[in-house]
């Protein structure tokens, strides 16, 4: 006989799919989530909006006062399952996403509120053993997460031009909060006996998502010195740091390993199809290379191979961390001619993914009583950066002819502006 799921399970995973980052339906994702919610959060949960919202909004919804919509609110805040952030006084909630969101926050928790046993075996078989999540979650043209080059590793003629969001000190630097907690990835892979034995207390979270699981008591709120011990550990030990794909307000960076991480894992599952890739590549100096293979050994992606006792690194596979550079100096990292592009903020990789996922219209017209003026300047502001084929898929998916009109004015005022000198 199969598994038993409420109907408010279906609900929730309808809801949680409409998201651009997506949770496709799985017999393991309804176990999970019965694991993470109450039959009657769930109930809830399925009603609230995609994008940020606040206790009013959620009573609307529910049908009740707000002051005990706030309160549901902040107990599944407290659980990790919602984030709640300060904007300019006021409190706004926001559903994580399953990753990286409260799939990680459910396995960082210390207090024994989930069975993390149970719960790493189910993620297991939901990521690793099939192929939805991760072909549509973690491995999205615009993908979720980058990789970031080893600082040291980057060369003096390269210096004065590696951007700041590159660098994975700037984004300790320019945080306002940091905290730490447990590697979801090779905490998940120790309850299912193949964890590796690099360090777990590594994962660091920043700024408003930071304060949301500092004060939720779900990782360990820490100093900026003590944030960079802890990249300084992760690099001498030669894990990869993969961080938030975006420029600004970065959310988190993990100290990664190419047996347990699943953003690694899902680059060589799906033939690295999705480029997670930093601005450098290997280069190796075959005059001096003796194909002694520490190299090939080290890569976490498998982009180096020993041909003719030869290191030769394959530039299209290779994601740029430098992990390999620390085995062999002979290896030296190489700035890319064509960079990649890293959307400017949550909202913009967003926009891109939820076009990309055929999901824009869910965001749009989700939740249009808190689309302020300022949001829609920043999404119109978006969508003209598009390409012309792009913002053609976006028009489709809104069907609206409000930005036909836009795109026409904004065109022909480029077009007059640049006529006139």
């Amino acid at each position: 006989m199969g598994h038993i799921t409420s109907k408010n399970y279906f609900k929730l995973q309808k809801r949680l799919d409409r998201n651009a980052q997506g949770a496709p339906e799985s017999e393991a994702l309804y176990k999970i989530l019965e694991i993470l919610f109450s039959a009657e959060e769930a109930e809830k949960v399925s009603l609230l909006p995609i994008m940020p919202f606040n206790s009013e909004e959620a009573a609307k919804r529910w049908n009740m006062p707000e002051a005990e919509a706030s309160q549901i609110l902040n107990e599944l805040a407290n659980k990790g399952l919602l984030l709640d952030m300060d904007n300019h006084g006021n409190q706004i909630y926001v559903l994580a996403p399953t990753m990286a969101g409260f799939f990680e926050f459910a396995l960082m928790r210390t207090d024994g509120k989930f069975d993390r046993q149970v719960l790493s075996e189910l993620f297991y078989h939901y990521i690793n053993e099939e192929d939805d999540f991760v072909e549509k979650a973690l491995m999205q043209k615009t993908p979720i997460a980058r990789t970031l080059v080893h600082e040291d590793t980057i060369q003096e003629k390269d210096q004065s031009v590696v951007l700041d969001y590159e660098r994975a000190t700037h984004i300790i630097d320019s945080a306002s909060c940091i905290t730490v907690g447990t590697c979801y990835c090779r905490h998940k892979m120790e309850h299912v006996g193949k964890a590796c034995q690099a360090p777990q207390d590594v994962c660091l979270t920043f700024n408003s998502a930071a304060e949301s699981l500092a004060k939720h008591k779900i990782a360990k709120q820490i100093s900026k010195d003590e944030a960079k011990a802890v990249l300084d550990r992760c690099v001498d030990y030669g894990l990869v740091q993969i961080g938030d794909n975006i420029q600004n307000e970065v959310n988190w960076m993990c100290n990664c390993c190419g047996c347990c991480c699943e953003a690694i894992l899902a680059y060589k599952k799906l033939g690295y199809r999705r480029k997670i890739n930093s601005n450098f590549f290997a280069s190796v100096d075959q005059s001096k290379c003796v194909g002694c293979g520490a190299c090939a050994k080290k890569c976490p992606v498998d982009a180096i191979k020993i041909i003719d006792k030869k290191a030769v690194v394959d530039q299209e596979i290779c994601i740029g961390c430098g992990v390999c550079h620390r085995v062999c100096k002979e290896i030296s990292m190489e700035r890319r001619k064509k960079l990649a592009m890293v959307p400017l903020d949550s909202f913009e990789r967003c926009v891109i993914n939820a076009i990309e996922t055929n999901k824009l219209q869910n965001y749009i017209f989700d939740n249009y009583g808190l689309w302020t003026n300022e949001l829609l300047r920043n999404l119109v502001g978006i969508l003209f950066k598009l390409s012309p084929a792009k913002f053609l898929i976006a028009n489709r998916q809104i069907k609206s002819q409000f930005l036909k009109v836009l795109r026409k004015t904004k065109t022909s005022r480029l077009y007059n502006g640049l006529t006139k000198h």
